[in-house]
């Protein structure tokens, strides 16, 4: 996986409904980092929507994608989570969640019938979703006195290496997060100052 510098993900969370035989698939699609940034979203579907019987879903995390999760919420197995879950990876896509609340019509789709409905929801959400590739980036902690700062931001802004945590009291204290395909040069680069201490997080 060194080879692997940037992922997709989407942007910003999105919608759609899909109906079938009185049935209705509200998907909803949201950008998550962590399992625990996904369970708030779900809680307030089942607030919203409680009167529906189902809220099933599946998330894939990780740059590597090998973090993930599907749920059928009481639809037959494999009916559900799993159709949400082959969605997102057909979008190459990951850091991402999608929820589909159903809210059922009175007339039993069968399992080919749900597959087709929780992915057709689900596919819905994910094209509305503005899809963007981000830079897998690498945390690294610096420690430098004010008279090497300068130096230090100048590689930042160089190697565009945010500063996401900052404390400049006694001495200067910096996490950044370097993008991992030039993290190699902005570590050499680094080491060529005096009076830095520098390492991975």
């Amino acid at each position: 996986m060194s080879d692997i510098h940037s992922y997709r993900t989407i942007l910003h969370p999105t919608t759609a409904e899909f109906k079938d035989k009185n049935s209705r698939f509200l998907a909803f699609a949201y950008p998550i980092l962590t399992a625990d940034d996904f369970k708030p979203h779900l809680d307030a579907l089942k607030k919203e929507h409680f009167k529906a019987r189902h809220h099933c879903f599946a998330y894939r995390l990780g740059y590597d994608g090998t973090n993930f999760r599907a749920n059928d919420d009481g639809e037959p197995s494999g009916s559900a989570g799993r159709p949400i879950l082959g969605q997102i990876d057909s979008f190459e896509i990951t850091d991402t969640a999608v929820i589909v609340v159903r809210y059922f019509g009175g007339t039993l789709l069968g399992v080919p019938g749900l597959i087709h409905a929780y992915k057709t929801a689900t596919q819905m959400a994910l094209q509305n979703a503005e899809i963007i590739t981000k830079n897998i980036e690498k945390t690294v902690q610096i420690q430098c006195d004010y008279a090497t700062l300068n130096s230090v931001l100048r590689l930042a802004k160089q190697f565009q290496a945010p500063i996401v945590q900052q404390d400049l009291q006694v001495d200067c204290r910096l996490t950044l997060r370097v993008p991992l395909s030039s993290y190699q040069a902005f570590a050499q680069a680094i080491g060529q100052e005096r009076n830095i201490v520098f390492q991975a997080a």
